[in-house]
């Protein structure tokens, strides 16, 4: 009896322990097996009636059990357990051996072997009483610690949130920032640009009404000049001078009388620029004013054609316009509008200059001819305006950067790179227009504005 429940606890134990059924399918139908056996074996125990002979079927059955527990690995975590078994087989075995062999010394100390076996039956139930209850304490001190991670576990992603919040508003706090820090750049650039713009409209001004004095005589006197040659015909016509003689002061006359009126004209031409001057430098008043916009492109191309020739006597090109004769009178600010055609033509005869200077220095320029045009559109209460060429054109990374103040691709004193991004202030912010550009690089480029048509 006492095999029998040695064999069914511990073979109970293996099975609770290491959850056979589920962790190790192949050792649970086997472990089954062996309780099978454990239980038909203590039913023939009793039923046959042989309790002297019985006994060495359940040794090799107990050492067949703790020999399997001990050479495969699966059993490693409940060999403390199995090796509590063996004193209670060994002590056993023995009695079995002594009273085979020696059945008088057997009889004689019986008791002794009794109480010897009666106490390693006892030890198994103690030690896996107290493996028991250690187990249960482990299997506590587990289930707190999972508790505890999961805890943990919260604790961190908490704290992770947290983290990622804070992070974000910090994100977001240094973009704005940086939002910041870019516009009062900007507004920085801003003022520079337009102390600079000023202190050229003062320089302009002044230049413009020192000419203005000098040039109003040479209109007024080369005007005099035609009415005194008129009179003086007349006069000569009054004498009696030979005809032959009257006939060659005549001719005379009348060349310093095409003289004076050619001075005349120019002189008024030349009026005009200064005038266009004193317009442009003025500081914008910041309201809106009804313009004759095709008359002021066309006023402005031909002041930046000249002022480009004024530097290179050499330069030419042909100037194309496009005008809506429809358009009428527009209300834009003349001023800032003036600026901004005076940059864009400026650059386009820069662009055509260089791109012949370019092809005359490699003898391929023979057949290019230098075209800057101007066209307008009014479409849908929109006014569209093309400034184009067909000069150098300029790459990606140029045009990336072509409205940003200081950005310039002309060498160093040719240009301050404020022209574009005060152009590009004047349309969007100035007139609550467009401006972009389109290019290819050494065909050419055009810079396209579309203004609102405001009542």
């Amino acid at each position: 009896m006492d095999y029998f429940l040695v064999t069914f606890f511990l073979v109970q134990y293996i099975r609770k322990t290491l959850q056979t059924k589920d962790q190790l399918p192949y050792w649970h139908k086997r472990i089954e097996y062996a309780q099978y056996l454990s239980v038909a074996l203590l039913c023939t125990y009793y039923v046959a009636d042989t309790p002297d002979w019985f006994g060495w079927v359940w040794h090799p059955f107990m050492i067949l059990i703790l020999f399997t527990a001990y050479k495969n690995d699966e059993f490693y975590s409940i060999r403390g357990i199995v090796q509590s078994v063996i004193p209670f087989v060994g002590v056993t075995v023995l009695e079995s051996i002594v009273k085979l062999i020696a059945p008088s010394f057997y009889d004689k100390y019986e008791s002794y072997f009794g109480a010897v076996a009666f106490f390693a039956f006892a030890l198994c139930f103690i030690i896996w009483f107290y493996a028991q209850k250690q187990q249960k304490i482990l299997l506590k001190e587990r289930e707190d610690r999972i508790r505890e991670e999961k805890e943990s576990k919260a604790q961190k992603e908490s704290l992770e949130y947290l983290v990622a919040e804070r992070t974000y508003e910090l994100t977001l706090q240094k973009e704005e920032l940086q939002k910041t820090i870019e516009e009062l750049k900007s507004t920085q650039n801003q003022l520079i640009q337009s102390e600079k713009m000023a202190s050229l409209g003062e320089l302009t001004a002044g230049i413009a009404h020192e000419i203005q004095n000098p040039l109003n005589f040479v209109n007024n006197f080369s005007e005099v000049s035609v009415e005194l040659c008129e009179e003086l015909v007349e006069e000569i016509e009054k004498s009696q001078l030979p005809d032959s003689e009257k006939s060659y002061i005549r001719e005379i006359i009348g060349d310093l009388s095409q003289n004076q009126q050619k001075i005349t004209h120019h002189g008024k031409r030349a009026d005009s620029i200064v005038k266009g001057m004193l317009q442009h430098s003025r500081a914008s008043s910041g309201e809106l004013e009804l313009v004759d916009v095709n008359a002021l492109a066309d006023e402005y191309m031909r002041l930046a054609y000249h002022g480009l020739r004024a530097k290179n006597k050499e330069f030419n090109s042909a100037l194309v316009t496009d005008f809506d004769p429809s358009i009428g009178q527009v209300k834009v600010l003349p001023q800032d509008l003036g600026r901004v055609f005076l940059n864009l033509f400026t650059n386009a005869f820069y662009a055509v200059a260089e791109k012949k200077r370019k092809l005359a220095e490699t003898d391929s320029g023979l057949d290019y001819k230098p075209e800057v045009k101007i066209s307008t559109k009014k479409f849908a209460d929109k006014l569209y305006i093309r400034v184009s060429d067909n000069g150098t054109g300029m790459p990606e990374h140029v045009k990336a950067k072509i409205f940003q103040p200081f950005f310039t691709t002309k060498p160093t004193g040719e240009g301050t790179g404020l022209g574009l991004s005060m152009s590009y202030e004047i349309v969007t912010n100035g007139h609550g227009g467009t401006l972009d550009v389109e290019t290819i690089p050494g065909e050419k480029t055009e810079f396209r504005i579309t203004l609102p048509m405001k009542d």
